[in-house]
């Protein structure tokens, strides 16, 4: 067993992207897939949208930052979560710092794919949720994948900046990891009530063609209420339409990377 590695990114934030990558893992392993999710983007929103508190959970335990400054092995830091299948690799905000530390030092491109492939073997998903920004970070999560996921906002200007983030995509492949593929786009934050939602997705299909998931993301107050609680929404409300959405949107991924 080797695990297929998804990055979710896109340079614009606030477009859903940590919560997909958190609600993907949870139904991966519902489907008693073993799944990894990696929290590489210094915020740490995935690592608390899991109930694990920064300050106190993490006191004196590894992060990323360990495995990025090459202190520790990935498979040292990583912390099983509530949910069967479903582990976690957490960060804090240090993580920005060791960023700029490692700017200068060697093989600085492919820390975080090293780090993969050393617990590729235990899973058959690994989910990377990557910083809002086209970083050493960023960079180093599409080296280390085979799949690239881009979350895009149903809201005016959603496209701005997707341009850009594909061209690095394309530089990273010719580089650097010829194997990197868009596994697809989806659309977040979808509110039917609109005509600009509907208008912006249609705009997305244009772009994207068969790329676009079937499954678009609602607006949904339980979706937003979910990482306060720091539960997937799933597991916070699994018959809300944004639980329900995930659900079918996990099936889709599953369907294309056979």
């Amino acid at each position: 067993m080797s695990a297929k590695v998804i990055c979710v990114t896109n340079q614009k934030g606030g477009v859903g992207k940590t919560t997909t990558a958190v609600n993907l893992c949870y139904y991966l392993a519902k489907d008693k897939h073993k799944t990894l999710l990696i929290d590489f983007d210094p915020q740490g929103n995935a690592t608390s949208g899991l109930g694990i508190d920064k300050n106190t959970d993490l006191a004196g335990a590894g992060t990323m930052t360990d495995v990025l400054l090459g202190t520790a092995n990935l498979a040292d830091i990583i912390k099983p979560t509530k949910y069967k299948h479903y582990d976690l690799a957490p960060t804090t905000p240090e993580l920005a710092n060791a960023e700029v530390e490692i700017t200068t030092a060697n093989k600085k491109f492919v820390r975080l794919r090293d780090a993969v492939y050393s617990v590729a073997g235990n899973y058959d998903y690994i989910v990377i949720d990557l910083p809002p920004s086209l970083s050493l970070l960023t960079v180093n999560g599409m080296i280390a994948s085979h799949y690239l996921l881009l979350p895009v906002q149903t809201e005016f200007y959603a496209l701005e900046g997707v341009a850009q983030l594909l061209k690095s995509m394309k530089l990273v492949m010719k580089q650097a990891n010829p194997n990197l593929t868009l596994l697809g786009v989806l659309a977040t934050m979808y509110d039917k009530r609109t005509s600009l939602s509907a208008q912006v997705y249609n705009e997305i299909k244009k772009y994207f063609g068969k790329l676009t998931f079937k499954t678009t993301i609602p607006r949904n107050v339980r979706v937003a209420e979910a990482p306060s609680h720091g539960v997937p929404v799933g597991a916070y409300d699994k018959f809300s339409k944004g639980a329900k959405a995930y659900k079918a949107f996990t099936k889709e991924v599953e369907e294309r990377i056979k």
